[in-house]
């Protein structure tokens, strides 16, 4: 038989994993990025329990590739400094098996990157759209002519063209309310004694910060302001919004760089995707269910699908494709959606900003003991498996073995 090709739109760390997935399971993989270069910046990630156990499952060790990759505990506070609630990163591992590991997305991708062929990406060439969907080998438009696969993977983000092309009538993008700052500090940027993690939740705003691999720190910060709100002096913004809450806010405010600060109005899909497929043609990540980042669960999901996705091909044949795209809509659709609209709520019950409200919202957070906490978790960093299949796996390829860290990029 011959070897089967996958093309993919889309360099993210969903459509890098699925590339990854498909290449050690035999195929042939063209990955198509419209950006002429790997980005060399960008902010941190935190790969929840279940995102770490899906890239198990395809045999790349996060936290190997990552460098040296930071367990992140899990801790709200309140502006002034006191604790909501606490879990430390030992607790986390009991429960789940693993802590979740914060590292820093640039390294995550080129480590990802490393594991294909030299020629598989393609950087600076566009998807433009896709011929016959439902035909044996579909045809790629892209930027630099033309391409034939057996399947197209759909991981061209948030705006995602291709889903706009195949459901026209889709409702799109809706705005949560909030936009969001990120930014990643130089090493040493928290001062000795401060917590490893934490997020802090003010009245309609929220500042967090996370260590990463290198000793960096990863700081975000979310406001409640009209869409497309962009001060003109970013951090006179950040001093004036969050300047006077707890240690070490002001001093990592103080270091940042504005130059260097992300600016992202937060967007989740307005309407869940009727399917994830059409014939060859299949839609992950934010392309699929673009959710707001209250749960940290966008990119954990698009990891899963991805997992899921080559699981679910390799197990068909090439007759067989359709039918698996069919099988992967059926195990994503109502677990993503589950967590879109579950973001959603927590990021309006995050932003509250009337003083009563975030009194009882605090109080209640407070007052939830820590086990039953946890237990609210479950569902998402336990929530991961793998389909089962019924057809015999095409390729007996066995996973290739983890790769080895890439260079730590500069700042």
């Amino acid at each position: 038989m011959s070897q089967r090709h996958a093309v993919v739109a889309g360099a993210g760390i969903g459509g890098l994993t699925a590339a990854v997935a498909l290449h050690r399971r035999g195929w042939r993989v063209t990955v198509c990025e419209r950006s002429p270069r790997p980005s060399a910046t960008g902010a941190g990630i935190v790969l929840a329990p279940n995102a770490l156990r899906a890239f198990e499952a395809i045999g790349f060790d996060a936290g190997l590739a990552a460098g040296r990759a930071v367990p992140a505990a899990m801790g709200l506070r309140r502006q002034g400094g006191s604790w909501l609630n606490r879990a430390d990163t030992a607790t986390l591992a009991a429960r789940y098996g693993r802590p979740p590991l914060a590292v820093y997305r640039p390294t995550l991708a080129a480590s990802l990157a490393a594991a294909l062929p030299d020629s598989a990406i393609r950087h600076g060439v566009t998807v433009t759209g896709v011929d016959g969907a439902h035909e044996t080998t579909p045809v790629v438009r892209t930027s630099a002519g033309d391409l034939t696969a057996d399947v197209v993977l759909a991981a061209d983000g948030i705006h995602s063209p291709l889903r706009r092309a195949y459901f026209p009538d889709h409702p799109g993008l809706h705005y949560s309310g909030e936009t969001a700052w990120r930014t990643v500090l130089a090493s040493d940027a928290l001062p000795e004694g401060s917590p490893a993690s934490a997020e802090t939740w003010g009245r309609g705003q929220r500042f967090g910060f996370v260590p990463l691999t290198d000793g960096r720190t990863y700081l975000y910060a979310t406001a409640v302001v009209p869409e497309g709100h962009r001060p003109a002096d970013v951090r006179g913004e950040l001093l004036r919004r969050y300047g006077s809450w707890h240690d070490p806010i002001p001093a990592l405010l103080e270091r940042i760089d504005p130059a260097a600060v992300l600016q992202h109005d937060l967007y989740d899909l307005a309407a869940p995707l009727p399917r994830y497929h059409r014939g060859r043609l299949a839609w992950l990540g934010d392309a699929a269910h673009a959710m707001t980042p209250n749960l940290g669960q966008g990119g954990c999901q698009a990891v899963e699908d991805a997992v899921v996705l080559a699981h679910l091909l390799d197990a068909a044949d090439g007759a067989g494709t359709p039918a698996a795209l069919a099988a992967y809509s059926a195990a994503r659709c109502a677990r993503t959606n589950a967590i879109r609209i579950r973001a959603r709520r927590a990021g309006k019950l995050a932003a509250l900003a009337h003083p009563l409200a975030v009194a009882a919202r605090d109080l209640a957070v407070r007052a939830t003991p820590a086990r039953a906490a946890l237990r609210a978790l479950d569902d998402l960093f336990d929530g991961f498996v793998l389909p089962e299949t019924t057809a015999t796996p095409t390729t007996t390829t066995p996973p290739a073995p983890a790769p080895a860290p890439a260079p730590r990029p500069t700042a």
